[in-house]
């Protein structure tokens, strides 16, 4: 019965190692690396396109910070401009979008 175990241990490991083994040569094939780096290529271009997303939505809310602030100290209401910031931080990131998809 022992026998038996270590014998299913060992045909188990083996079948494992073997999957690991063809899986990890794949890999290094052209056609993987070109797969690896498609992959990598894409992730970096949703990080790109969610961080220019972050940027615009700070740097709509600094602008209304500031407006906020110029109305406070001086008691002028300012015409607020729709700038492409602050149009660009109402509308959802195409990029990013388009990247995760």
């Amino acid at each position: 019965m022992k026998r038996l175990f270590w014998l299913g241990v060992g045909v188990a490991a083996g079948v494992a190692l073997s999957r690991k083994a063809t899986e990890t040569a794949r890999q290094v094939t052209p056609a993987g690396l070109a797969s690896n780096l498609g992959d990598a290529v894409r992730e970096l271009a949703g990080a790109v396109g969610s961080f220019g997303a972050e940027v615009r939505a700070g740097m709509s809310e600094r602008e209304q910070e500031l407006h906020d602030m110029v109305e406070e100290r001086t008691g002028v209401t300012a015409p607020r401009a729709e700038g492409r910031h602050a149009a660009a931080a109402r509308r959802p990131a195409r990029r990013a979008r388009r990247a995760e998809g």
